[in-house]
């Protein structure tokens, strides 16, 4: 029973590591906390579901419960969310720094983002819960009383893949190398001459499409409710501030300590207390180390 609560946490934690490491990028990066993130794992998940919906699914690859449609779309939904999050700036949060304001104000703006992208979710594709696929499956025993869908041990390597490729393209591309700098030193980077709004749309770039594949892996998992990212909010806050901000590596073990965390603590406490455990830890956290536990700049 413990088994599979670790096993259930390490798939819980890759997938909010996905959208910690999105939030960590850009806080760091453009210094205030976008509470509007978790709504782009909404917005890439119902966008991947339209664009399953059009080709029809296709036949599922091997034992998964979905075909080779859901992967193109996964990657059309990343970089349509990513174009959202870049028009979304360019509209509210790029006009906001434009007349320095303070970054409590590019919080409050952040939380009515994440009021409009809701209901325009809501609206559009109506409050009932979703699939993108209604193929059944068996569970595979990978370890003795451990067991795994076949989506789900896909979901877990597609996200190592993911993690593993963000961070050769921050130690190795130009682009990379400015957001890090960046992150260390805004005006020096500035000084140095760095395209800081270039860096800017990169990082939103990055962070919509790591959003987005949080929000299709947790559809995967679960199903697709327009609440899908209201409902990771502050387990996605909580991983990216127990990994310190702006540090790969940490944001995907803040990841799964708080997936771990949630799911172990179903053995110990009513199931209806597990949304209480990213709280615990946050504020816990927050009391003893506020940096985050593995501080430092975006860095791997």
């Amino acid at each position: 029973m413990i088994g599979q609560a670790i096993a259930d946490g390490i798939l819980t934690g890759g997938i909010l590591a996905l959208g910690a490491i999105g939030y960590s990028l850009s806080a760091r990066i453009l210094k205030f906390a976008n509470f509007a993130h978790a709504e782009m794992l909404t917005v890439g998940a119902y966008l991947a579901l339209a664009l399953v919906s059009l080709t029809g699914g296709g036949a599922p690859i091997g034992p998964l419960s979905f075909g080779m449609p859901l992967i193109v779309a996964t990657m059309v939904a990343g970089i349509g969310t990513g174009l959202v999050v870049i028009a979304v700036d360019w509209l509210v949060f790029s006009r906001l720094r434009a007349r320095r304001a303070a970054a409590l104000t590019l919080v409050f703006a952040s939380f009515g983002v994440a009021l409009i992208l809701r209901n325009l979710v809501l609206l559009i594709w109506g409050p009932d819960g979703q699939y993108y696929g209604q193929e059944l499956q068996i569970a595979v025993e990978i370890l003795p009383d451990v067991r795994l869908m076949p989506d789900h041990v896909f979901v877990l390597a597609f996200t190592v893949l993911l993690v593993l490729g963000l961070h050769l393209f921050l130690q190795t591309s130009r682009i990379g190398v400015a957001m890090r700098a960046m992150a260390d030193s805004p005006a020096l980077s500035q000084a140095c001459g760095i395209d800081t709004a270039r860096v800017i749309r990169w990082t939103w770039l990055l962070a919509g499409m790591l959003a987005a594949c949080a929000g299709v892996f947790t559809g995967l998992t679960t199903q697709i409710r327009p609440e899908l990212g209201f409902n990771m909010l502050l387990a996605v806050l909580t991983a990216a501030v127990l990994g310190g901000f702006g540090n790969l590596f940490g944001a995907v073990a803040g990841g799964l300590i708080v997936g771990l965390a949630e799911n172990l603590s179903v053995l110990v406490i009513p199931a209806s207390y597990k949304p209480a455990v990213p709280f615990a830890l946050l504020l816990l956290v927050l009391y003893v180390r506020p940096r985050g536990l593995f501080a430092k700049s975006v860095r791997a």
